[in-house]
């Protein structure tokens, strides 16, 4: 038995005037997933238990199997051990984003005005990183590239419980009330405060600003944490696992959990990564003998983010055609009996520009088993079955043990 999962990570949505009071999910054409879900297991779920904060490394965990309020130890370390770097038990892995702030003279008095600046490149973004650790870098703590405005600094003998701020909840907002405080804080913030300075007017952002695009001329830290221990998902499950993502978070839960993470040319994280690539990686991964592989699309999450509505459609869009199309195609020619598990992790409504909380809709749809399903994949479409998980840990039993 073969089981795909595609992982549409934040496609759920609130209707949006500008669709005509649709969602994304339902103004895209998306062919593949509305006819599995004619004969699919369809619900809704909550990845994200009640207290938590509405992360990918939370959501992500519980779609996975793992109880978030177990295994979540914030998406750091998570990200920290995708980056392959090593972690002692006395190191905390804290996310450093490179984001863009306006130039008002009191740093507290500047305004984030882009958490990704512009979606930097990663080779922008390691010149500036290295630029930052040489400055602010020492023997207990060094601060690393990661991908495009994701990195991680690596702080030794430093509590890993601080309460920060992310930095995508608060875009247009001044950043003063927002900013690591007291005592506690007062380390992280004089970070970010002298990361400015370095930044601002580095040549790789004069360069940015000259092309019409946001300088990254700060750092932001966030969601810290102790390196992670996850039970073996083959341990678990009985079942030799691939993870295929852009991101740092999503290859760094499969590499804690002893899945074999697959790196794609061309995967960015955003509206415009290679769809292609993923389909023919998780085909290969199937030849090779994999019998599980989780296929993770950051980009509706970012265009949630950017408040991009027309990207977030195109990309449910693309995952549709240029994913989830032809792995479904290969599997069905290839004869073996497998199982297909669509959903988001969280949802990222294109008006709030974050997380929330809310259920997400799901479809399991398994070769040879025919249930009830919906006439297309939606929000509503999906909560209208009445078929609701509390607990996002125990999703994927269903996919695997479900017959009917």
């Amino acid at each position: 038995m073969k089981y795909l999962v595609v992982l549409a990570d934040g496609m759920a949505d609130l209707p949006i005037d500008a669709l005509g009071g649709k969602t994304p999910m339902e103004a895209a054409d998306k062919p593949m997933m509305d006819l599995l879900a004619k004969t699919a297991y369809v619900g809704t779920v909550s990845n994200v238990p009640l207290g938590m904060v509405p992360e990918s490394d939370t959501a992500n965990l519980a779609v996975l199997s793992y109880d978030p309020k177990v295994y979540s130890k914030g998406r750091s370390p998570l990200e920290a051990m995708s980056m392959g770097l090593t972690m002692s038990p006395d190191d905390t892995a804290i996310r450093c984003n490179v984001v863009t702030l306006s130039e008002e003279e009191r740093y507290e008095d500047k305004i984030i005005l882009d958490h990704s600046a512009d979606e930097i490149t990663t080779e922008e973004a390691d010149e500036l990183i290295r630029a930052v650790d040489e400055a602010l870098g020492d023997e207990n703590r060094h601060f690393h590239t990661g991908i495009s405005y994701r990195h991680c600094l690596i702080w030794n003998n430093i509590p890993s419980d601080y309460n920060f701020e992310r930095p995508h909840d608060h875009l247009g907002e001044r950043i003063g009330a927002y900013l690591p405080a007291g005592e506690a804080g007062a380390p992280y913030l004089d970070l970010m405060r002298r990361s400015y300075d370095i930044l601002n007017h580095h040549p790789v952002n004069e360069a940015r600003r000259a092309r019409g695009l946001k300088p990254a001329n700060s750092i932001w830290l966030w969601s810290p944490g102790k390196k992670p221990q996850l039970p073996c998902f083959n341990e678990k499950w009985g079942l030799r696992g691939a993870v295929i993502s852009a991101v740092d978070l999503i290859k760094g839960i499969g590499i804690c959990a002893g899945m074999h993470s697959i790196d794609v040319e061309g995967a960015t994280g955003n509206v415009h990564t290679n769809y292609t690539g993923k389909a023919e990686a998780a085909i290969g991964a199937f030849r090779d003998g994999y019998d599980f592989v989780y296929i993770h699309v950051e980009g509706p999450d970012e265009c949630g983010h950017r408040a991009e509505t027309d990207n977030k459609v195109l990309c449910i869009e693309k995952i549709d055609r240029l994913i989830l199309t032809p792995v479904y195609n290969y599997l069905m020619e290839s004869g073996e009996d497998f199982a297909v598990m669509v959903l988001p992790d969280h949802p990222t409504p294109i008006v709030r520009r974050t997380h929330t909380i809310d259920p997400v809709p799901f479809l399991i749809w398994k070769k040879g088993v025919v249930c009830d399903g919906t006439d297309t994949f939606t929000e509503a479409t999906a909560a209208a079955k009445n078929e609701y998980l509390a607990h996002g840990y125990d999703l994927l039993a269903h996919m695997i043990e479900r017959n009917a």
